[in-house]
């Protein structure tokens, strides 16, 4: 049985900021799901749970391969025992939280912005390990006019000038034990989903569980 390929947007984001990946895969022949989901209100935990819950009812009890970017990637965590998993590619995932939401997380005007998942996001010591087998594809293209917010995240100094990041995500912040591929791509944190690279890499995760 062919898994359903599941998109899982990140914060602030919809469903269509996967567009050219998802028909891309679709044309590689699997079947996909991609849903907005209400990402700036409720925790992550709650998210997860809504969105495991509409999973199954519209995807059914057959396996899905994940492909998530930022927030998905930890909803998919949250998830991991609640989904029949093939496995999953993460794009950009603070794996090990978010220097810049922990910095951030006081600020009145982020917790109006981003709600309880920004705030979530600061400490990762207490999230599940993701559905096995995961890979991680991190971008590390820095500050960009793509990403407005990663100018404001410099000035302020939230990530420290001496590591490698997407402009929102630091690059030590996305890998963890056990993964089955770990690739760069120089691309910025918003637009990661878009880069011919990354096409090429998750449908090669979709093909070989690994990159």
């Amino acid at each position: 049985m062919t898994p359903t390929v599941v998109f899982l947007h990140g914060l602030g984001r919809t469903h269509r900021a996967f567009g050219p990946l998802r028909r891309e895969v679709e044309r590689a022949g699997y079947p996909t799901w991609a849903r907005t989901y209400p990402s700036t209100r409720g925790s992550i935990a709650e998210l997860a749970a809504d969105v495991a819950a509409q999973i199954r009812r519209e995807v059914g009890d057959g396996p899905i391969l994940g492909v998530t970017h930022s927030l998905g990637g930890i909803l998919a965590r949250h998830m991991r025992h609640d989904l029949r998993w093939d496995g999953v590619v993460m794009l950009a995932p603070p794996n090990r939280g978010s220097q810049v939401a922990s910095a951030l997380s006081e600020r009145r005007w982020f917790q109006r912005a981003l709600g309880p998942a920004g705030f979530d996001l600061g400490d990762g010591q207490a999230w599940p390990p993701p559905p096995t087998p995961f890979a991680v594809i991190a971008g590390t293209r820095g500050p960009s006019v793509g990403n407005p917010a990663s100018w404001l995240i410099r000035a302020l100094g939230l990530l420290p000038p001496h590591d490698r990041s997407d402009g929102t995500v630091a690059l030590t912040e996305t890998a963890l034990p056990g993964m089955s591929g770990f690739a760069e791509v120089a691309a910025s944190h918003t637009h990661i989903a878009r880069h011919p690279e990354t096409r090429q890499l998750v449908l090669r995760f979709l093909t070989d569980r690994r990159l």
